[in-house]
């Protein structure tokens, strides 16, 4: 039996969000204990919270929005790998944990004790991709790749590596929690909301493990 490993970060008022993005807000607007007949809440968010996945859009003038993204290719089989000490990830660091032929890619680094902290803070010494990096995923035909924080690419230099990415149509996942999950082989399931004309949108990421049969 697939044991079933929920990579998504709650989302709360309290969680870390990119600086200058909108705060959640989840409010009731019908309230039992007010005396309504049942509970209805009202949430508002920016697109880009939590565990969500980047359209083209994002980066790319005219791209694709968050309601055209490929469902095949944000379901399937996924390698993780962990690389835990490595202040960026590098092309170099790429080549030496990455087995190819590899059609999803996850990448688990420190940022991953951040969520099994609970830690509230958003971190500007995160890790994330470097250009290099970006440029062997999409060489290597690598058509989703997921990171363990809140951007792929740090504060300062996310525009290169969005781009290299996007303008390929690789997908990419971002803000997965992977710190309680091992390198190896997973089915991922990961469904963004379908927001017609969004340039991103939050979504609920699942890794299953892969029995013998299936490797």
């Amino acid at each position: 039996m697939a044991s079933v490993i929920d990579v998504s970060v709650p989302i709360s008022a309290h969680m870390p969000i990119w600086p200058d993005n909108p705060p959640v807000l989840l409010e009731r607007v019908r309230d039992m204990d007010r005396g309504d007949h049942n509970n209805v809440s009202r949430l508002s968010l920016g697109v880009h919270t939590g565990t969500h996945v980047d359209a083209p859009l994002h980066f790319v003038a005219n791209g694709a929005a968050a309601e055209q993204l490929p469902l095949d290719v944000l379901i399937g089989r996924a390698t993780l790998i962990h690389l835990s000490d490595v202040s960026q990830v590098s092309e170099q660091d790429l080549r030496g944990a990455v087995m190819l032929p590899v059609e999803r890619l996850l990448i688990r680094t420190r940022n991953s004790e951040w969520w099994r902290r609970g830690d509230t803070t958003f971190h500007r010494d995160m890790v994330g991709l470097t250009d290099d990096a970006a440029r062997w995923i999409v060489e290597s035909g690598i058509k989703l790749v997921g990171v363990d924080y809140l951007s792929v690419a740090p504060p300062g230099f996310g525009t290169p590596v969005h781009r290299i990415l996007l303008e390929a149509r690789t997908v990419i996942v971002e803000g997965l929690n992977l710190s309680e999950v091992h390198a190896g082989e997973y089915q991922l399931w990961c469904l963004p909301l379908r927001l017609v004309g969004s340039d991103g949108a939050p979504a609920r990421a699942l890794l299953t493990t892969l029995d013998e049969r299936a490797t």
